[in-house]
């Protein structure tokens, strides 16, 4: 991969209190997503990682419940109308790179999908030069057992030409 790839091309980052305004975020989000596109989700648990993914989900227009695949690995949705459909995939229990996550085919799936990553930073990033990072943190002071409506913190960095002049600062 060439270290021009690895340059972050266009980066927004804002605030989100409660999960419905994540799952918003996550609506907004798909109108900038196409298949190919790999998104890679980095938040502590409770963050809101499933919640924007489910908004994702939304927006794409797919078809089943989008919930946490921590015990299946991966999901796949497909889509109800003309669009891509949306892979979700959990990394949290594996514990390698790639090589272990191989077996799930993301590298097949991957040019007509939109193929989400929660966990998936320092795992995945070899599948595609072109990805969107997301990073969800809490508030100072919270944690796991707070209640689901504090804020959040999302930063979003685009790399590769696949987000170059994008305007993800329109998601705020």
């Amino acid at each position: 991969m060439s270290q021009l790839s690895e340059a972050p091309v266009s980066t927004a980052s804002f605030t989100v209190g409660g999960a419905e305004r994540m799952r918003e975020a996550g609506r907004r989000l798909a109108a900038l997503l196409r298949p190919g596109d790999l998104v890679l989700l980095t938040g502590p648990l409770g963050a809101g990682k499933t919640t924007l993914t489910r908004g994702i989900g939304e927006g794409l227009g797919v078809r089943g419940a989008v919930t946490s695949p921590t015990f299946v690995i991966a999901r796949v949705h497909p889509p109800l109308g003309g669009g891509p459909p949306l892979v979700h995939v959990d990394a949290y229990r594996l514990a390698g790179g790639l090589d272990e996550m191989e077996d799930l085919d993301l590298d097949v799936a991957l040019p007509e999908s939109v193929v989400v990553v929660e966990w998936g930073e320092g795992r995945v990033e070899e599948l595609s030069e072109d990805r969107l990072h997301v990073v969800i943190r809490r508030a100072e002071g919270t944690d796991a057992g707070d209640a689901g409506d504090e804020e959040r913190k999302v930063t979003l960095t685009g790399v590769g030409a696949r987000w170059q002049g994008i305007g993800l600062r329109l998601l705020d």
